[in-house]
């Protein structure tokens, strides 16, 4: 059995604060999820760091980012809840650690495991107040067992990921929302004034800023501002 070159506090304080910056940061999900394999897999010094993430309303786990550059590895691929390696993570909220992965019953992607010569896992779940939102995987071509080090090490960036990812997530809805609220508002003031401009109902103007958009295949938020715009000309 092979064992990892000892993994330096310093490469755990630089992978934490990596990941820990990206919690304030304005990246997007995808940007935080890349980010967080890259860093993880230089710390880890793993062959392949994977990162899959639940979608609660379709109980499917989804492979989201991986610094793996085979395209065989980059295929979309999910799990359910339970199913492989991962979904027994995601079910049981406890990392997992598999000596040899085409020797465990559970996994899931033998085939693909051997064409890129992944041999020992180490599985840990990201979660946020016991609710599991995803699974960090980190794979190594040779057998390993994976120290209480990098387990911890892996379990902490697993914490620091799931941060920044439900923050990332809130963030675009609070953006979402903020931008729905203002297009309405921008709709109504184009109304009011098209009522007054063309002694039209509140009803008439709405379908006329309606059409106009899809005639133009302009948002409706568009339309607004332009008639607000030469309202106020």
């Amino acid at each position: 059995m092979k064992d990892l070159p000892t993994i330096s506090v310093e490469k755990q304080i630089e992978a934490l604060t990596e990941i820990s910056k990206a919690i304030t940061s304005d990246r997007y999900i995808d940007d935080i999820l890349r980010l967080v394999v890259t860093v993880t897999a230089k710390a880890m010094q793993s062959k392949i760091c994977a990162l899959w993430l639940l979608d609660d309303k379709k109980k499917v786990i989804s492979l989201r980012a991986t610094q793996s550059l085979s395209k065989e590895y980059l295929k979309e691929r999910s799990l359910k809840p339970g199913e492989g390696i991962v979904g027994r993570v995601v079910e049981t909220n406890q990392p997992r650690m598999v000596l040899n992965v085409l020797d465990d019953p559970h996994y899931k992607e033998k085939e693909l495991a051997e064409h890129e010569g992944l041999v020992s896992m180490l599985s840990v779940p990201m979660s946020i107040k016991d609710r599991v939102i995803g699974v960090i995987n980190c794979y190594t071509s040779y057998p390993h067992s994976f120290s209480e080090t990098e387990r911890n090490v892996l379990i902490a960036v697993a914490n620091e990921a799931a941060v920044a990812i439900e923050n990332t997530e809130l963030m675009v809805k609070t953006r979402v929302i903020q931008e729905e609220l203002e297009s309405r508002k921008l709709i109504e003031r184009a109304k009011e004034i098209l009522m007054k401009q063309r002694d039209i109902s509140g009803q008439d103007a709405y379908q006329w800023i309606r059409k106009r958009s899809m005639d133009t295949r302009k948002t409706m938020r568009e339309v607004a501002e332009a008639i607000i715009l030469m309202g106020e000309l």
